[in-house]
């Protein structure tokens, strides 16, 4: 019997790639980069299965001529970059890798917060040019952790697990989220505030919303004027809930101290203003980046297309 063809975007770790070959025919793209519309047309014909990175844009234009594709499993916790609705209205399925990236993701938060706070980064420049010419009372100094207030916007699986491990450096947690916890959470204290106190009162404030229309740039210059000026922003969300120039715009004039970001707006290209900031430290989009995570993510799309084509329910189906 002939077997479902299934097209890769971009290699995903092996243990996954192998459990997929055991049911299907699979394709993985040869260019070691994203591919374009075209292409990602091109090489999905005659596939009936598809495994899509977070970066491909799969829009309603691109899914009314994905002919032959019953299933997109997107390599990613996060889907905004499939129109998901109509992906339904067309009868295909998509899926995606929920909750196994979540303590990977809050370590970087984390390690974010403390490189500002620290100024980690730009100790490690500074002793890489040879400038370091020894202690003294006065040089180099950051902040502590210990009774600052962590501002987290948006308590979902992320959010919580940032939450536990900042209440170990003595960090405060306040939150906003679309509702409050029903119950407090047994696993750190944490008070519910309007998203207006959370700029006011928060000292790191850390973004752990998914990118929707009520989130796209939530965060503009209106929002940093009202930001403490002693305030770090952490963001390893999405891009684009920051309007990236306003951050410039509030990083140079000091509306707020300092900013720590693994995502961007336009991604992979980062607004140049950025890049010659102190106050900054950028990542390369590496919230997910731990071998272990990134093989039990590629287990997870051949566990959702494998269901699928078995007459199953696939676990992760998110339309």
């Amino acid at each position: 019997m002939k077997r479902n063809r299934i097209f890769v975007t971009r290699r995903i770790p092996e243990a996954g790639l192998e459990m997929l070959k055991e049911h299907f025919e699979v394709e993985v793209s040869p260019l070691d980069r994203d591919l374009t519309r075209d292409e990602i047309l091109q090489m999905t014909a005659g596939a009936q299965g598809m495994v899509s990175m977070a970066t491909d844009s799969i829009d309603k234009d691109c899914l009314n001529r994905l002919s032959g594709i019953q299933i997109i499993a997107n390599y990613a916790v996060g889907f905004n970059n499939i129109d998901i609705d109509y992906a339904r209205e067309k009868g295909i399925v998509v899926t995606n890798t929920p909750g196994i990236l979540t303590e990977a993701t809050a370590d970087i938060a984390m390690a974010l917060i403390l490189c500002v706070a620290r100024r980690i980064v730009e100790g490690d420049r500074l002793v890489r040019r040879g400038d370091f010419k020894g202690f003294y009372p006065t040089f180099f100094l950051g902040v502590e952790l210990e009774n600052k207030v962590l501002g987290i916007y948006g308590l979902g699986r992320i959010g919580k697990a940032v939450a536990r491990k900042a209440v170990a450096f003595g960090l405060r947690i306040l939150y906003h989220d679309v509702e409050p916890l029903d119950r407090e959470s047994p696993d750190f204290p944490a008070d519910y505030v309007s998203f207006d106190e959370l700029l006011r009162k928060s000292d790191f404030l850390s973004i752990h919303v998914p990118l929707n229309d009520e989130t796209r740039h939530r965060f503009t210059r209106k929002e940093f004027e009202r930001m403490k000026d002693t305030a770090f922003l952490i963001n390893a969300a999405r891009g684009p809930i920051i309007r990236e120039e306003d951050l410039v715009y509030a990083l140079e004039n000091r509306l707020i101290a300092g900013a720590g970001l693994d995502v961007y707006e336009f991604e992979p290209k980062v607004h140049p203003g950025l890049i010659g900031l102190e106050n900054v430290v950028l990542l390369p989009h590496i919230g997910s980046a731990a071998s272990e995570v990134r093989e039990r993510m590629s287990l997870m799309v051949a566990d959702n297309i494998i269901a699928f084509f078995q007459g199953k329910v696939p676990p992760n189906r998110v339309n």
